[in-house]
C-alpha cells in the first residue's frame, strides 16, 4: 500500500513524526508537508505565480520525507502533479496530521488538515484528517498510538468507501487508557468569540512556542505609519442546537470522533424547496 502522509503544522511537527511511525506498519509511505505551519489554511492552494520552494530530504527509516513551502492542499497537489503525475501511480490512501488541536465542529472549515484530505479526494483518492485536542506543540499523542491503527485497518479494508468523502478524525487529549470508545458523530455547530488581540511580542515566549514553526524570524513587526497590528486568538464557543452526536461534545466527553465529510456541500432539500416556492425561472 501506497501512504501519502502531509499535515498543516509543518513537516518538523511532532505529530507527523507519530502519524509517520503508526502508518509504517501498513505499507510504504511518502511525506510530502509544509515547510512552515499553515494552520487555519482550510483548502487554499498557493496560487498568484510565487516561487514554492521544495526540498527532498531523502530516505529516513525508511520513509521518503519532502517539503513544500505552501499549504498543505498544495502539498497534495504537488504530489499528484509531480511525484504521482498520473492516476494509475497515486497513492493509496492520503493520511493528514496529527494536527496539534481538534479539527472538530467549526474547527473543520478552516482546517488545512481537513483542506489537505479534501484535495485528496478531489483527486478521488481515500483520504482521512486525524487530529488530536490539544494545541501543545509537545502534546501526548498515545491516545492516537493506542486506538488510531486499528480505526485504520478498518478504513482501508472497507471496500465500499464512497467517492468524494473524506474522514475526519478528533482523539481526546486525555491518557489513552482514559478513552472511552469511539463514536460515529456529525459535525457540531460552534463559533469564535474575542478573536483578535493586539500583537504581544512575548505573546510565543510566554507560552513556549518556536516561532520558526510559523516562519517568523522575529516576533517585532515592521508596519507602516497608522497601521494597528493584531494577533488572531479566540476559542470556540459551543451552541445549544448541538446534541449528544456532535463531535465537539463526544470529545470533551472521552470519545474518539469519526465524521464523514463530502466535497458536496449542497443542501439537496433546501434547493428543493425553493424549486417548488418558484425560484426556478425561464426568461
Amino acid at each position: 500500500m501506497k501512504i501519502l502522509v502531509t499535515n498543516d503544522d509543518g513537516y518538523s511537527a511532532q505529530g507527523i513524526q507519530v502519524l509517520v511511525k503508526i502508518l509504517k506498519e501498513f505499507g510504504d509511505v511518502t511525506v510530502i508537508a509544509p515547510k512552515f505551519h499553515q494552520s487555519g489554511m482550510a483548502s487554499a492552494v498557493s496560487l498568484g505565480f510565487k516561487p514554492i520552494a521544495v526540498k527532498d530530504m531523502g530516505m529516513v527509516d525508511g520513509v521518503h520525507w519532502m517539503y513544500v513551502d505552501a499549504t498543505p492542499a498544495s502539498c497534495v497537489k504537488f504530489a499528484t502533479s509531480i511525484l504521482y503525475p498520473t492516476p494509475d501511480q497515486f497513492p493509496d490512501i492520503v493520511v493528514c496530521g496529527i494536527n496539534h488541536g481538534s479539527n472538530a465542529a467549526g474547527a473543520s472549515v478552516y482546517s488545512g488538515t481537513l483542506g489537505a484530505a479534501e484535495e485528496a479526494a478531489i483527486r478521488g483518492i481515500p483520504a482521512v484528517g486525524v487530529s488530536l485536542d490539544d494545541m501543545h506543540s509537545v502534546a501526548d499523542f498515545s491516545p492516537v498510538e493506542k486506538h488510531f491503527p486499528a480505526i485504520f485497518q478498518k478504513i482501508i479494508s472497507d471496500h465500499t468507501w464512497k467517492k468524494d468523502t473524506f474522514f475526519n478524525i478528533n482523539f481526546p487529549a486525555i491518557p489513552a487508557d482514559e478513552v472511552k470508545g469511539v463514536r460515529v458523530c456529525h459535525q457540531g455547530f460552534t463559533h469564535w468569540e474575542d478573536e483578535y488581540d493586539v500583537w504581544d511580542p512575548e505573546f510565543f515566549e510566554k507560552r513556549n512556542i518556536d516561532i520558526t514553526r510559523y516562519g517568523l524570524k522575529s516576533t517585532v513587526v515592521e508596519h507602516e505609519e497608522g497601521e494597528k497590528v493584531y494577533l488572531m486568538v479566540g476559542a470556540q464557543k459551543d451552541e445549544e442546537r448541538n446534541d449528544s452526536l456532535s463531535d465537539h461534545r463526544c470529545i470533551a466527553e472521552g470519545y474518539v470522533t469519526i465524521v464523514m465529510h463530502t466535497l458536496d456541500t449542497t443542501d439537496h432539500a433546501e434547493c428543493a424547496r425553493l424549486r417548488d416556492e418558484g425560484f426556478d425561472v425561464t426568461f
